[in-house]
């Protein structure tokens, strides 16, 4: 059950070019925000934007009762976002949407993030992490510049594998041929059945993903990037075309199985 809260800045830090990581300080989204969701941020006092902006819940920590958010500045809202000072206030709406399913039996995960679509996966590799369990990231961006958070991740993950567009760091190429790459050479034929594969990130990659997923016969979730307005699916604003007829990616998402979606 999301709810409506003012939540103080703890930490806001400036994390590469155009992206930063807030610390907010709620017991409440700490304690039932699972790895997926996300949150919607009033930007502004004003009404300029007019519109909550919806950003993924980047880590989620109930035992010091905060929860981070990793966004890009990319318009008027993020942009005055970036300008606001530890110890202001935010008004908050969350946690929203469905988060990423994680399946007990499953004990090889594999997490593949395009850009900005990292932000979700730090909640989810530290989540899964240890319990005998390994868990692999792959980290894709045009350039070096937009690896983020490299070094944190590498913190909860010991496997970390980048590609980038240019060939400025990491691999040169497509993460989604990184990714094919290690599920024919790297993991074991055997092992597929129990591995999942999570991915957030550009729609053209999470595509090549699902269809990966689909020739190997491993389970495959996707978190979805759309547009969104309300954040609770009442605006119809992000409708995607799925198996099941049309579902809204703020509400019935953003995370979904890779066979639900019709691809157009």
């Amino acid at each position: 059950m999301p709810i409506q809260e003012k939540c103080r800045i703890l930490d806001h830090q400036k994390v590469g070019t155009r992206y930063y990581k807030l610390i907010l300080i709620s017991p409440y989204i700490s304690s039932h925000a699972l790895p997926g969701q996300f949150v919607e941020v009033k930007c502004s006092d004003s009404y300029e934007p007019l519109l909550r902006r919806p950003i993924s819940i980047h880590k989620i920590s109930a035992e010091h009762k905060t929860f981070e958010l990793l966004y890009e500045v990319v318009g008027q809202g993020t942009e005055l976002l970036s300008q606001t000072a530890i110890n202001e206030e935010l008004d908050i709406l969350g946690p929203l949407g469905q988060g990423f399913i994680i399946k007990p039996e499953k004990k090889i995960h594999i997490l593949v993030g395009g850009g900005m679509g990292v932000a979700p996966l730090m909640g989810l590799g530290s989540r899964v992490a240890g319990h005998g369990s390994a868990v692999y990231l792959f980290m894709g961006a045009r350039t070096k510049e937009q690896i983020v958070c490299e070094q944190d991740f590498r913190q909860v993950i010991d496997q970390v594998s980048i590609a980038t567009d240019d060939g400025s760091h990491g691999k040169k190429g497509l993460i989604s041929d990184l990714l094919l790459d290690f599920l024919e050479n790297g993991l074991e034929t055997r092992d597929s059945g129990l591995a999942t594969i999570y991915a957030c990130g550009p729609k053209a990659m999470l595509k090549a993903v699902a269809e990966i997923a689909g020739q190997k016969k491993i389970d495959c979730q996707l978190s979805l990037e759309e547009r969104m307005a309300c954040g609770i699916g009442a605006c119809k604003g992000c409708a995607i075309k799925t198996t099941s007829g049309y579902k809204m990616v703020c509400k019935d998402g953003p995370v979904f199985d890779a066979k639900e979606i019709i691809w157009t």
